[in-house]
């Protein structure tokens, strides 16, 4: 596997570890994908669920886990770190604010389209910090509407993008009708995506690699893929399945254990579908039987309290605690094909032997 640059930074294996949320990817696992030569990326939603006082002071929670994680990352690895950062999250600006100060690598941008980054963070302060800014988009529009909003407001573009296919894990950026449609599989977004990119990239007379994921689960997928002109993939599901995954082994475990049949798209509480496995949680979720709800704080801004049947972040941190009671994993398509814990050192070994193989067989 070749290296890869966004900009002026130099990625040695083109590998993204995939942001989870609520405390599955944290310092832990990014350190290590860092330290292999990949980016390691810590999710920033619900951080703060995991503080103590997350009840009477979330924006405070959030913020003091974000930067203590951060640090700890950055103090542990000289590789590339990079957050995960839901836009449609309350406090989306405070987090990506927070970020640029730790001196963060890269943003990966999620969950809605980040149209105003630039100019809520500041133009000159954004440029002058050398954060690298990714959106993650799911079709061609959606990356054609950020192309052109931050090249006629501000002068400038994106560093990279990535493309979320819809065998990805957790919220969808799809309406549940359209996840196992052609038009929308991941080799087909692929190029309407590039096509946008290629009028920008050559205005600006540098390249703007492509970063694909979402059910890439071998080396030879990452071969395949990459036959497509992307330059990196991004992997969350097997990652889970790490020593080094900041989660518990009861959570990892719901990966080992579920079959094709127990993973579903379920509709979250924020309005979106959502890959997971299902339990007694959702089914009982399903059956109407509510969970009692205690919220904080409207940590997104599309998520009613009033309505929904159970509070979401509540939940995955329960689950990531172990407590599978109260709560659910998110995974990606392919989660069922995960057999055993290995670390995060043997999981690149074992995509890097089957990309050469691909590529030998090619």
């Amino acid at each position: 596997m070749e290296p890869f640059y966004i900009r002026d930074l130099k990625i040695n294996k083109p590998i993204v570890q995939g942001g989870m949320g609520v405390g599955v990817s944290l310092s832990r696992l990014a350190t290590a994908v860092a330290n292999e030569g990949g980016i390691g990326v810590i999710a920033s939603v619900g951080i703060g669920l995991l503080e103590d006082d997350f009840g009477s002071d979330y924006p405070g929670a959030n913020r003091r886990a974000l930067i203590k994680e951060i640090r700890k990352a950055k103090s542990a690895t000289k590789g590339v770190i990079g957050l995960n950062v839901m836009v449609a999250i309350t406090d989306y600006k405070e987090i990506i604010n927070s970020a640029v100060d730790e001196k963060i690598d890269i943003l990966f941008l999620g969950a809605g389209l980040p149209i105003d980054v630039p100019n809520e963070i500041g133009i000159d302060r954004f440029k002058q910090s050398g954060v690298k800014v990714v959106p993650i988009v799911s079709s061609g529009l959606a990356a054609k509407i950020i192309l052109r909003k931050w090249d006629r407001n501000f002068g400038m573009i994106p560093d990279a993008f990535v493309v979320e296919g819809p065998k990805a894990g957790g919220h969808l950026g799809y309406r549940k009708e359209d996840l196992f449609k052609e038009e929308f599989r991941l080799e087909n977004l692929i190029p309407q995506i590039l096509a946008e990119i290629k009028p920008f990239a050559e205005k600006y007379n540098r390249e703007i690699p492509l970063i694909a994921g979402g059910g890439i689960f071998t080396g030879k997928d990452i071969y395949d893929i990459f036959k497509l002109g992307v330059k990196a993939v991004q992997m969350g599901t097997r990652f889970v399945a790490t020593h080094e995954c900041d989660a518990t082994d009861e959570f990892k475990n719901e990966y080992i254990k579920c079959t094709k049949d127990d993973i579903i798209i379920i509709q979250s509480p924020v309005g979106l579908p959502g890959r997971a496995i299902n339990n007694q949680f959702l089914k009982d979720v399903e059956a109407g039987k509510g969970k009692k709800i205690t919220c904080p704080w409207v940590c997104l801004k599309s998520c009613d309290a009033k309505t929904a049947h159970y509070c979401i972040g509540q939940a995955l941190a329960n689950a990531k605690k172990g407590n599978l009671s109260e709560g659910y994993a998110f995974c990606g398509a392919n989660a069922y094909r995960i057999d055993k814990i290995i670390s995060v050192k043997e999981l690149f070994a074992e995509l890097e032997r089957e990309y050469e193989e691909a590529a030998k067989n090619s």
